[in-house]
């Protein structure tokens, strides 16, 4: 059996099916599912998880109507400012990944205070990725690397998986251990795709705001029954062991 995931990722999904289920205004799920995030939260932080990145808004969200994200904007700020008692309360350390330039000033400021306020922080590492695309992330290393052979600091033939991983958003983060998406979905959605090249991935169908620390604890254990392979065979696996 596997240990519990160093690194776990999360595909939040479903806060506006399960508000239009219920024949709700779409922004009441996202209302829900914030919630949910303090229970996974604290539930990673009593299982050991290290690290924890959620997916909260991409870079193709900002297309939603205009009323849906500024309301999703105000709920950040909320959330961003109400919690940081007890984030540091529990030793975790918040960061943000994505292009924050996108974001209001308001929520910039938000994150910028959050992050300097919880640096310390040793137990837990929640990571939000807010107008975050894997692809621009994936061309933000690219043009670091670029700059780098320009300015004479890196040799082309040099450039390799490590200087490229070195150049993405969080580089000191390792790659997750597990991918769990809600909502049923099969798609990956522009989220980590360089991070999520060998991550264990569980779905369930539960809607994001009915999400809880059993459903949550499930799917840990569905990825601790896993045989990671990382391109090995099987025997070659035992073998290391």
């Amino acid at each position: 059996m596997l240990d519990i995931p160093q690194h776990v990722a999360i595909i939040m999904d479903g806060n506006g099916r399960w508000a239009q289920s219920k024949r709700m205004p779409r922004v009441e799920g996202h209302r829900q599912g914030v919630k949910r995030v303090r229970d996974i939260v604290e539930e990673s932080r009593k299982l050991g998880v290290r690290y924890l990145t959620l997916f909260c808004f991409s870079s193709e969200n900002w297309n939603r109507p205009k009323e849906e994200v500024s309301a999703l904007m105000k709920l950040f700020l909320k959330h961003l400012t109400s919690e940081i008692e007890d984030l540091l309360k529990n030793g975790v350390r918040l960061r943000v990944i994505g292009d924050k330039s996108k974001l209001p000033g308001f929520v910039q400021e938000a994150i910028n205070s959050a992050e300097s306020q919880t640096a310390e922080s040793t137990d837990l590492d929640l990571i939000l990725a807010m107008s975050y695309g894997a692809r621009e992330e994936i061309v933000h290393s690219c043009k670091e690397l670029c700059q780098k052979v320009k300015l004479g600091e890196l040799d082309p033939e040099d450039v390799n998986q490590e200087s490229f991983a070195n150049c993405l958003y969080a580089p000191d983060v390792p790659d997750p251990d597990l991918l769990i998406r809600t909502s049923g979905e099969m798609r990956i959605s522009n989220f980590l795709l360089w991070q999520l090249a060998y991550s264990e991935i569980v779905h369930t169908e539960v809607f994001w705001p009915d999400f809880n620390r059993d459903q949550y604890n499930a799917c840990i254990d569905e990825y601790r029954h896993r045989d990671r392979r990382f391109g090995l065979t099987g025997e070659q696996i035992r073998a290391q062991r």
